[in-house]
């Protein structure tokens, strides 16, 4: 901690020179004072001299990056927004054909109705297409 102190001291333009019969006190006043207010700034965990170093900007902003990919939903390709979009619309008009407001008994309804649905497309061949826009 002190050196640390002493090469912000000596970057500031102080003597960090110390007493021969007191070694932890320094020569010049102007530096104890500050040593002293380091040492304050320290304990309550306040930056020393007020402002921070470049590797805790860096340490600050790396953080603040690592918080915001946390609450950044993960990127998904336009084949899984689709298939989203289109259970989302399926449960959707699932809810609303029921007409109710029963809670559980409702959900249940609709998840069933989902795998029974699903169910009978599988087992549908795959060769019935919808006719492309394009080409009509």
């Amino acid at each position: 901690m002190r050196s640390a102190f002493e090469a912000w001291a000596q970057r500031d333009g102080h003597i960090v020179r110390r007493r021969e019969d007191k070694p932890d006190e320094y020569l010049v006043f102007e530096t104890q004072r500050r040593w002293v207010i380091w040492q304050a700034a320290l304990e309550h965990g306040k930056p020393p001299g007020g402002r921070k170093t470049a590797a805790q900007k860096e340490a600050a902003a790396a953080e603040k990056r690592a918080a915001e990919a946390l609450q950044r939903p993960p990127a998904i390709n336009s084949d899984e927004a689709a298939v989203r979009n289109q259970v989302l619309n399926e449960v959707l008009d699932a809810f609303s054909s029921l007409g109710g407001e029963r809670g559980m008994d409702d959900i249940l309804k609709v998840v069933q109705g989902l795998k029974k649905k699903q169910q009978e497309q599988a087992e549908t061949p795959a060769a019935v297409k919808t006719p492309d826009r394009h080409n009509a």
